[in-house]
């Protein structure tokens, strides 16, 4: 029998599901060589299927998106008792992604924001009708705080060799060690088209944003004093920002050896500062005006900081 497979977006931008669909022809063989019982974004499956299955019936469950809502905690939740193998699909269900920045702020100012002085409203009757709407969560979460997760894919989106790799790794032979990245091993750094031109010596006065700055194709963006993550990046991702000529942001998160990805680039970066004096140095993180934004822009959710608001 064909192996039972799921897909699943919560709290996303749907750039996921486009990473799927980048597999282009390729995705006609993953289709023939596998029974999908839930994709809502490309066929007509409803939360009533995957109720009706039996624990354990969905051997892989690619869940991508992080934990927002009441109802996307508890689809986390189906899906871990209804499939053998949880997937976080995406830096958003890894890490938390850019929406982990909201826990900057606590759930009041973010609907104050958004609607203002309006009540909220989340239970709906028409005519006998009734919807309710589910509640937002205190915090956003990545999805291993709510279920417990097998692997992790990791980019925002995961490029398609990295997706393929995942597919072919999952669906054709013995699994990994449960809690793997399913991705390379090394910093970007390591990949990047440039890093021949990184002096060895590497010395930055300051900071510059990429708007205030011609870079240049041919050379190592840091060393321009672009702020680049790309060493304090887990690679994979076939650089394609740098070809884009612009710095890594981290979307592939860390490797395994760091234990929070902000601080590690934070340390990476504070260590080829040129000055030593305090003048000196704020001279150079003035061009760094977001630092959390910037360390933290994908793994803020699941970072040693958390949050900076009790729920």
């Amino acid at each position: 029998m064909k192996p039972k497979v799921a897909f699943y977006w919560c709290a996303a931008c749907g750039g996921c599901e486009e990473a799927v669909l980048d597999l282009a022809h390729e995705l006609l063989e993953v289709v023939a060589a596998v029974d999908i019982v839930f994709w809502p974004v490309a066929l007509d499956f409803k939360e009533g299927d995957v109720s009706a299955l039996e624990d354990g019936a969905i051997d892989i469950a690619f869940l991508n998106g992080a934990i927002r809502t009441t109802h996307e905690a508890e689809m986390a939740r189906l899906f871990r008792r209804k499939a053998k193998v949880v997937v976080a699909f995406g830096t958003c269900s890894h890490l938390g992604g850019i929406g982990g920045l909201s826990n900057l702020n606590s759930r009041d100012e973010i609907l104050t924001e958004v609607y203002g002085d309006s009540p909220p409203v989340l239970r709906f009757q028409d005519d006998g009708a009734v919807l309710t709407l589910p509640a937002l969560l205190g915090s956003i979460y990545p999805l291993d705080r709510y279920v417990a997760v097998d692997y992790y894919v990791p980019g925002c989106p995961p490029s398609v060799p990295v997706v393929k790799n995942a597919l072919q790794t999952l669906l054709g032979g013995p699994l990994p060690e449960r809690g793997s990245v399913l991705a390379p091993e090394r910093a970007l750094c390591d990949e990047c088209p440039r890093r021949d031109s990184k002096p060895a010596d590497l010395a930055i006065q300051e900071f510059r944003r990429v708007q205030e700055v011609l870079i240049d194709t041919s050379k190592c963006i840091l060393a321009q004093g672009v702020p680049c993550l790309g060493s304090a990046t887990r690679g994979g991702c076939g650089a394609r920002c740098i070809q884009a000529n612009m710095p890594c942001t981290g979307c592939f998160g860390p490797t395994s050896r760091v234990r929070d990805a902000g601080a590690k680039a934070l340390s990476a970066l504070a260590s080829l500062l040129a000055g030593r004096d305090s003048e000196e140095i704020d001279h150079a993180i003035d061009g760094i005006p977001d630092p959390v934004g910037w360390f933290y822009r994908y793994s803020f959710a699941a970072s040693f900081l958390g949050r900076t608001h009790p729920e």
